[in-house]
């Protein structure tokens, strides 16, 4: 993970650094320049050694959330202090003023992200939601009529160790709680390997729904971020699916199942994960779905939202696409969120022409922190529409 930003790490620890000290320590003797420059001298070698991991996180992760904490301590809020002086510098000099009003503002600023950090690795991360999401389509059958699907996605169950262990407890509990028809899980289960799993799965058995657990996988779950061999990487992927199957989860590999109702029937097929750029693109829709009738009503698992528009829309009659990924970005502000930058959908439901997407925010992550992007569990209610709720043409 570090080594993919180095050079924006170091740059950032520098560059923050040499303009506070410019600014507000060159008058001052050495022993101040000197106090001043050891914490980014340390976080410096810190981000270095980081770098040489050849896994995407270190095993144990603690050093890694460490140092990610200490550069949102360290190094943010000094870097956004040096932005709006910087800026507020440039404008003070072109109106002519003597007062630079970027630094009372970046000063703001660097609070707010202050408390940001530390609402969203002491508190934001250990909270779960309840979301509650209504779904109607012309050609739901009859008997599905108030089918009710608990999702929930990237558990990234190897963050939830040790003194974290309660929060899957509470997940489980909560998910148990809806007593739903079905419940989906859309990927990435581990953060880089199965044997994350392995504490848990006594605990993720316990999770039942009438008609049982479905599961996809996600691009964690392919133990790409192992820094090992083809053959090793490939026996990690079978040992997830199997750890999933001991659970007694439906695991769906480009595959399909009929869950049925009386005389009625729904298709819940599941896709191998088809993302874009360094994550894999699994995913066949034509195998997900074969032998399915276009008559035939069909909820997608798919663990990134991209596919939907690339794959599911123009190539398939798929209803309803369960995605997560993109955890919401973990952070949002008045609505924003950084995912947006690069998913179109990236939290909740999305429609076009009566087909629909729901992106859940998962559960964990990789590195233990939301802000404003609480984790959940999604609870799905299917609806026949009736005529009233037709659009009039």
């Amino acid at each position: 993970m570090i080594a993919r930003v180095l050079i924006p790490l170091l740059l950032s620890i520098v560059l923050s650094d040499a303009y506070l000290s410019y600014r507000f320590l060159r008058r001052r003797r050495w022993p101040w320049h000197l106090l001043w420059w050891m914490p980014a001298f340390c976080l410096m070698v810190w981000t270095v050694l980081l770098s040489r991991e050849k896994n995407f996180i270190p095993d144990p992760p603690e050093p890694l959330y460490l140092y990610l904490f200490l550069y949102g301590l360290l190094v943010v809020p000094k870097l956004a202090f040096t932005l709006f002086s910087c800026v507020g510098a440039l404008l003070a000099r072109v109106c002519r003023s003597r007062r630079n009003y970027g630094e009372p503002l970046g000063l703001l600023v660097a609070l707010f992200l202050l408390y940001a950090l530390f609402y969203g690795t002491f508190v934001g991360a250990d909270q779960i939601e309840v979301r509650r999401v209504s779904v109607a389509f012309d050609d739901l059958p009859p008997a599905f009529d108030g089918y009710r699907i608990v999702q929930f996605s990237d558990a990234h169950v190897g963050t939830y160790t040790g003194g974290r262990q309660p929060f899957l407890q509470r997940a489980v509990d909560s998910i148990n709680a809806q007593r739903a028809d079905l419940i989906a899980f859309t990927g990435d289960l581990q953060n880089i390997r199965p044997e994350e799993i392995e504490p848990h799965v006594a605990l993720l058995k316990k999770l039942k729904a009438k008609d049982g657990v479905f599961s996809v996988v996600g691009n964690h779950d392919y133990a790409e971020y192992v820094d090992t061999d083809y053959i090793t990487k490939a026996l990690n992927f079978e040992k997830t699916v199997s750890l999933e199957q001991d659970m007694g989860w439906k695991v769906l590999i480009n595959s399909r199942r009929f869950v049925r109702r009386g005389q009625d029937s729904i298709v819940v097929a599941g896709m191998d994960n088809d993302g874009e750029g360094r994550f894999p693109a699994n995913g066949s829709i034509n195998s997900a779905l074969w032998g399915v009738m276009r008559s035939q009503f069909v909820v997608m698992l798919e663990h990134d939202p991209s596919s939907w528009r690339r794959k599911i829309l123009p190539h398939s009659h798929v209803q309803l696409t369960l995605s997560g990924h993109t955890h919401g970005g973990q952070f949002s502000l008045g609505g924003w969120s950084p995912a947006s930058f690069r998913y179109r959908e990236y939290d909740g439901l999305y429609c076009v022409g009566g087909r629909c997407l729901h992106v859940s925010r998962g559960l964990g992550g990789v590195i233990p922190f939301r802000f404003g992007a609480t984790g959940e569990i999604v609870v799905i209610t299917l609806k026949k529409k009736t005529e009233v709720e037709k659009p009039q043409s």
